[in-house]
């Protein structure tokens, strides 16, 4: 391939949701995302795990929240007006909500932007497979899979 093509070949971006959780920013594919709800009534699940904070009703389905808080050793959730819960649509679960502080913007993203080695810098790098960067920010980018895990118990 000429320094031509190569110029002429896009690189592929995936687009995030920027989310706040805690004073860290993450990102989520968003292609995982199904919805965004302001916080309803969350009824509370008992003998489940520390991290699940119970299930909601949307739009006459039972899903299962979880407190990313919680999961990521972040200590308990602060419930304020910007507080939101991402549904996604995953193949094996279903539905399932995370509970967020905050959900920023939708930023797009290429590979040549996420580095994929700093991912074993965080105690919380079982959930993160890279670090984007947006500008002058990093965004810690999620790996869905291992952050919603047995989320069902």
């Amino acid at each position: 391939m000429s320094d031509f093509e190569l110029d002429s070949v896009e690189e592929e971006k995936k687009q995030y949701i920027v989310v706040r959780i805690g004073s860290e920013q993450y990102g989520i594919d968003i292609s995982y995302i199904d919805n965004i709800v302001v916080m309803p009534k969350i009824t509370r699940v008992p003998k489940t795990p520390d991290y699940y904070a119970g299930v909601i009703n949307l739009r006459g389905e039972v899903v299962p929240v979880m407190s990313a808080h919680r999961k990521m050793g972040l200590g308990e959730d602060e419930i304020t007006g910007a507080t939101r819960i991402i549904i996604l649509k995953l193949e094996a679960q279903g539905l399932v909500g995370i509970l967020v502080d905050e959900v920023r913007e939708v930023v797009s993203l290429g590979e040549n932007e996420i580095d994929r080695s700093s991912q074993n810098k965080k105690n919380q790098s079982s959930f993160i497979n890279g670090v984007g960067k947006n500008g002058d920010d990093l965004i810690s980018i999620f790996e869905i899979s291992a952050l919603v895990d047995s989320v069902d118990g």
